[in-house]
């Protein structure tokens, strides 16, 4: 009984898609404007948005002026981001939102540029430029519409983006740090590096673990560096130290931290103390 039923549905199915395929066709050659219409809201709700986003984008130019014109606009740019063409949706919903500002749809096209930008973020270690992008669009969302409906939405997607932007840069930070395994010079680009991150995501959860990288990274510069630059550069490892335990008194970086503090202390006496004996013997033969 399956058997013999099995090729009999397949028959039906191919022709129920033969006729859906027919009956779109139909639709494209029509000159019937509000049959159209109707036919893509109808594939619009059954979630065919390939179709209805089709038949909108040719009915746009002929429902300009008509009452449909922004319903229609509206539902096209939810085709594209139904079709996860993102790009294109964030595009049309700005359009939408520049063409009819005072549309009761406005507020929400608006959010879903927002949502189109947030989901063409890249992985975290990919160019964040389309997270910057969606972040500014977050921003201004909320300053527009500060009692929006989809505020706390926004809100999540802005700290979920800010997280990805953040270790992006902590990553680019580090990156300087790691190149000093094969080359002494990057240690002044990694302590500059280390810095800079902190003072851009000073509230980073980061932050402890790059203000430990600076410690160990200027330690190592101040240790590279000829003799007449290692007193000053020992004393940023001191300085660098002390912000640090002032900072993060119970940091699990601390050991290692006062590891490099102790040595740079040692190193400074000893240049003192070569400095000392070098000018006790200028005076004494003067």
């Amino acid at each position: 009984m399956t058997k013999r039923l099995f090729p009999f549905l397949t028959i039906l199915l191919a022709a129920v898609l033969l006729s859906s395929c027919s009956n779109f066709q139909k639709l494209l050659k029509s000159d019937d404007v509000d049959k159209r219409y109707a036919g893509a809201l109808k594939y619009y709700e059954e979630g065919e948005y390939e179709k209805a986003g089709v038949l909108l984008g040719e009915l746009l130019p002929l429902l300009k002026g008509r009452s449909e014109y922004e319903k229609a606009n509206f539902l096209f740019a939810y085709t594209k981001y139904y079709q996860h063409l993102y790009l294109e949706s964030s595009f049309h919903f700005i359009q939408f939102s520049n063409t009819f500002p005072r549309s009761q749809y406005v507020e929400e096209a608006a959010f879903m540029n927002v949502r189109s930008l947030a989901n063409e973020s890249p992985n975290e270690d990919l160019d964040q430029s389309n997270t910057s992008k969606a972040l500014v669009a977050i921003q201004d969302f909320l300053r527009r519409y500060p009692n929006s409906q989809f505020k706390e939405e926004a809100n999540k997607l802005y700290a979920d983006l800010s997280t990805k932007v953040e270790l992006k840069a902590y990553d680019n930070a580090k990156l300087y740090y790691k190149l000093t395994k094969y080359n002494p010079e990057y240690y002044k680009a990694a302590v500059i590096a280390l810095a800079n991150f902190r003072r851009d995501y000073p509230s980073s959860k980061y932050s402890e673990e790059a203000a430990a990288l600076r410690i160990d990274a200027q330690h190592s510069y101040a240790k590279e560096s000829i003799e007449s630059k290692q007193k000053e550069r020992y004393q940023e490892v001191v300085a660098f130290y002390q912000n640090f335990v002032d900072t993060y008194p119970n940091s699990k970086f601390l050991r290692t931290a006062e590891g490099f503090y102790d040595d740079a202390r040692k190193e400074l006496e000893r240049l003192n103390a070569a400095e000392a004996a070098t000018a006790a013997a200028t005076t004494s033969n003067q």
